[in-house]
């Protein structure tokens, strides 16, 4: 009896096994594995993308379809001005202040996912459009952030860092690099292919500042515009 009793336990697990109850303790797994470093993923356009979403994940499930593209800076200038570009650090700050944009791309064009773009991300706050008077403080919900790791002009700075500590960064630090532009076309063409309603234009892909000039300077004055390509008719 006790033989019987073992193997109907045995089938039992079994059962379950096939029928996909293991699948909560794959995904939990899955899950410890990727919080201990980024995973390096393809992304549906096979564009290489490091997954490391950010441990909120109660920014709200979007309910309206992207129609735009925000872009942004960041960095960890006011709390280390001469290494402002540590991941780690940079990865804080957003937790620390419960924001996240979708993308990050780091100054060798490295492109990190942070959200996926199934959720109304924490990148723009309040401001408005023109053109476009129902999106009035309601941008996140039709939009996808990028934020690049870089710094602005001294002036653009002023609201995070003091002139004195502005005056420690090294020269490299300021502004973009090419392989942000690279990266930048490659990700935007990436996101394009799976959201239809953002044109390659500059209706649709702005900066924060152009959103909420009162309050954001980013991407800047030293953001090249013209080395992103564009469908303008």
């Amino acid at each position: 009896m006790k033989k019987k009793g073992k193997l109907v336990k045995l089938g039992m697990l079994l059962s379950l096994i096939l029928s996909g109850c293991s699948h909560g303790i794959q995904e939990e797994t899955v899950a410890k594995a990727e919080e201990k470093e980024p995973l390096a993923i393809l992304s549906e356009t096979r564009l290489a993308v490091t997954k490391d979403l950010m441990p909120n994940m109660n920014f709200v499930q979007r309910s309206n379809v992207p129609t735009h593209i925000v872009l942004h800076f960041i960095s960890n200038a006011a709390l280390n001005p001469e290494q402002p570009y540590i991941y780690e650090d940079i990865r804080k700050i957003f937790n620390d202040y419960d924001v996240s944009p979708h993308y990050m791309i780091d100054r060798e064009g490295k492109i990190y996912f942070l959200l996926p773009e199934t959720r109304a991300a924490r990148h723009a706050g309040k401001g408005s459009i023109e053109g476009y008077t129902e999106y009035e403080d309601l941008l996140n919900k039709y939009s996808i952030g990028i934020e690049l790791m870089a710094i602005g002009t001294e002036e653009e700075m002023q609201q995070i860092i003091s002139p004195e500590h502005y005056r420690q960064i090294p020269a490299e630090h300021i502004g973009y690099t090419e392989a942000q532009y690279q990266a930048l076309n490659l990700l935007i063409d990436d996101i394009l292919e799976r959201n239809s309603m953002i044109k390659r234009d500059r209706t649709h892909i702005i900066g924060h500042d152009e959103y909420a000039p009162e309050r954001k300077t980013d991407p800047g004055s030293l953001f090249e515009w013209e080395k992103l390509i564009m469908n303008e008719e």
